[in-house]
């Protein structure tokens, strides 16, 4: 899937909220302890999706705010979250004024950026001058088991894997955060484990997107691909890990 198109993006909302939505919560704790974040403090999320994360920190007590350019995941997260502040729109144009919120979030979004420089310019500028900026995403292929999948469906295709993104190595992100003129506080690796009850959840959470054609054709090469991953009792646990990094404005 074009992980740039909305209306792609759209299309996959409740199932997108469904299989993966609440997945990088590890990486979310991680962010907001490191931030010091606290009952009342003002965070944005870009790249808001369907709206977990959201619903994370409103959990703890935070201020919410999300922006997405997927109209249906705009509706869920409006749905879901009727006191947070969700908008329609695009990374590289925040609408709220500078200063607005105490830590600016974007997990596994800002890369489908047109310009991720520009977008984190509006991270930074919507950011208090003592607030916190973070970004995070997936680790490079070598951390992930679903990997493995990915690279055997692409290959059953007469594909090659798509190589890692700069941003998915050890380092990117902080690189990212200094270009963007910020200081670095914190960054980590976070292991994410991933947990499919049964076959089909498997396999749709994988091919996500996909036509009932095309599920049920890649769905033996799937499953193929993942028997490692089978537990006893039938089920999956694929454990993944997230990269995040955590910037401040210098002193």
């Amino acid at each position: 899937m074009d992980g740039a198109d909305p209306q792609r993006w759209s299309a996959v909302a409740e199932g997108w909220a469904r299989y993966w939505g609440a997945y990088p919560e590890p990486a979310w704790r991680a962010i907001l302890d490191l931030s010091g974040a606290r009952p009342g403090t003002r965070l944005l999320d870009v790249g808001c999706g369907a709206g977990d994360l959201l619903a994370y920190a409103a959990a703890r007590g935070l201020t919410t705010a999300g922006i997405d350019p997927a109209p249906a995941m705009v509706e869920l997260a409006r749905a879901r979250l009727p006191a947070a502040d969700v908008r329609l729109g695009d990374a590289e144009g925040l609408p709220w004024p500078d200063g607005h919120f105490d830590i600016a979030v974007s997990v596994n979004a800002l890369h489908f950026a047109e310009d991720t420089l520009d977008a984190l310019a509006e991270m930074v500028r919507v950011t208090t001058l003592a607030g916190h900026v973070a970004v995070a995403n997936w680790a490079e292929a070598a951390q992930n088991d679903l990997n493995a999948i990915e690279e055997a469906v692409a290959r059953a295709d007469g594909e090659e894997p798509q190589p890692d993104g700069e941003l998915r190595h050890p380092g990117g992100l902080e690189r990212l955060l200094g270009e963007g003129g910020l200081q670095v506080v914190a960054a980590g690796l976070v292991e994410l484990p991933w947990h499919a009850a049964d076959d089909d959840t498997l396999v749709r959470g994988v091919l996500l997107g996909e036509d009932e054609e095309t599920v049920a054709a890649k769905a033996p090469v799937v499953l193929a691909a993942a028997r490692r991953y089978r537990t006893e009792d039938g089920r999956y646990c694929l454990v993944n890990a997230f990269r995040y990094a955590l910037g401040t404005r210098p002193s």
